[in-house]
């Protein structure tokens, strides 16, 4: 069984389009190998590495942090349990804090639904506490940031 596998094989396995797959070798999170004909050849450890970059962009990591916590991964075997359990050690706050986020905006979206009008001296979402008032009379948020 070949250890290699062409970029349309990654592409099925892992779910991710192939320009996504160019996109994630050109930020340098995962690399290829180049055939005799110039086509993409992966190793089969990249499908590990993809799933974790799907994964991480999915609790909120940005490439950026993505690559650098791929980079704390050995890049010629596929990570084991115990290289995930480190990684992804620290994203339990990131994820409660998400989870914060995500029950205020619901919490404000009944109240903005419901008068439909996004006043701006009582809508929690854009004006918590009625911060624009402090900058100053008017439209603040299209004449400056409220203070």
């Amino acid at each position: 069984m070949s250890r290699l596998l062409p970029i349309g094989e990654v592409s099925r396995r892992s779910g991710v389009a192939a320009s996504a797959l160019r996109f994630y070798e050109e930020r340098g999170l995962i690399t290829s190998e180049r055939a005799g004909s110039g086509h993409r050849m992966f190793p089969r450890p990249v499908l590990r590495r993809i799933a974790f970059i799907v994964f991480a962009q999915k609790v909120g990591l940005t490439l950026d942090e993505i690559g650098a916590e791929l980079e704390k991964l050995p890049p010629d075997r596929a990570p084991t349990r115990a290289d995930w359990s480190r990684l992804s050690a620290g994203w339990s706050g990131r994820i409660d804090e998400r989870i914060a986020e995500l029950e205020r905006l619901k919490a404000g979206l009944g109240e903005c639904i419901g008068c439909g009008c996004l006043s701006l001296d009582r809508c929690k979402l854009a004006n918590p506490d009625d911060r624009a008032a402090r900058g100053g009379p008017g439209p603040r948020f299209w004449i400056s940031a409220p203070g």
